[in-house]
Parts: C-alpha cells; structure tokens; sequence
C-alpha cells in the first residue's frame, strides 16, 4: 500500500518562502522575456511595441485569471498546471526563439521544478490541513 504521507512533501519554513519567491521572479522573468521576445519579432517600430505590450499582457491576463493565487476562475491543480506550463513554456520557446537555447532550456528546468515543489508543498499543506 502506497502511503501518502510520505509522498507529499511539506517544505521546511525558509525554503517554503524562498521557494514562492522564486516563483514570483520566475513570473516576472517570464513577462519580462516575452516583452523582450516581442520586441525583436517585428521589424516596424509600432508592430514591435505592440508586440512587446500584447504578449506580456495576454500572459498576464491569463496567469491572474486561472493560476494567480487570488484566481478569478477557479481551475482543478491540473487546469492551473496547464496554464503554468502554456505561460512558461511560451517564455522557453521566447528565449529560444532569441537564440538563448541555453537558457532556454535553464529556464525551462527551474520553471518546472519550482511549480513542481510549490505544488508537492500545497498539496501537502491541503492534505494535513495546514
């Protein structure tokens, strides 16, 4: 018999916070590469500004509706994992379009490992009623 306990993991204090605001440099870094991503995707001065406002916007507006703490829309864990994925992915795949592959990919494994502790954290926290 698989015991849940010991598969949900409770983070210690310190890298329970450390770990949220890594999430949120995370949020913000990925914002941040798709206004980059934006901006050097369009020759026209006026396409590249709206580009460098649209993209991080559109990620904005649907990271606050569906995956943002104070969600307007209330998902299932794997609709807000979805969206996580969709937001973060499209800032690797920004990066990689920029020719950062390397980082790309960084971006990419600390993205996922970090919604991955947050999310083992939270479950926990749920399930022993915290």
């Amino acid at each position: 018999m698989i015991d849940v306990e010991r598969l949900l993991m409770k983070l210690p204090g310190p890298l329970h916070v450390l770990n949220e605001g890594l999430a949120f440099l995370l949020e913000l870094a990925a914002l941040a590469v798709l206004a980059w991503w934006g901006w050097s995707s369009a020759e026209p001065v006026l396409l590249r500004l709206a580009l460098a406002l649209a993209a991080p916007t559109l990620a904005a507006v649907v990271w606050g509706l569906f995956a943002a703490p104070k969600a307007r829309i209330r998902l299932p864990l794997a609709g807000v994992l979805l969206v996580k994925a969709l937001v973060f992915g499209a800032a690797a795949l920004a990066l990689h379009a920029l020719d950062r592959p390397s980082w790309a990919v960084a971006f990419a494994l600390v993205a996922l490992l970090n919604t991955a502790l947050a999310t083992a954290d939270r479950q926990a926290a749920m399930h022993r009623g915290a």
